[in-house]
């Protein structure tokens, strides 16, 4: 699944020792923008790298997988991430300056000679 959405907040890296070895894991809340803006808390496990380029407030595509499972009774859901983007955002394209016309060039009439009068009186 994919959704877009602005980190709302970055939550502290929580780390542990497991049977498989060490991991960390992080939670980022998003603010999804639609008629009614809704937050979504997406965990990041094992990947710092990922977390420490979000910025509070910057808009991201993020690719997640939603999983619930059972214990004791009760129900948990994951939302894990898989991928994050940054959001291109489309800014329109600087507006060309209008051309002025080009003007065709102006050449100025010969100015006339000075007339030489050779008649006769």
């Amino acid at each position: 699944m994919e959704f877009e959405g602005v980190v709302y907040k970055i939550m502290p890296v929580q780390q542990g020792t497991s049977a498989r070895g060490e991991w960390q894991r992080q939670e980022v809340i998003f603010e999804m923008t639609a008629e009614f803006s809704r937050k979504v808390c997406v965990t990041f496990f094992n990947k710092p790298s990922e977390v420490a380029k979000l910025r509070e407030g910057a808009a991201y595509t993020v690719s997640v997988n939603i999983e619930s499972r059972e214990y004791n009774g009760r129900w948990y859901t994951d939302v894990r991430a898989w991928r994050i983007q940054p959001k291109e955002t489309t800014q329109p394209a600087p507006a060309m300056p209008e051309a002025a016309p080009i003007e065709e060039p102006r050449y100025a009439a010969p100015a006339p000679a000075a007339e030489v009068d050779d008649l006769p009186f």
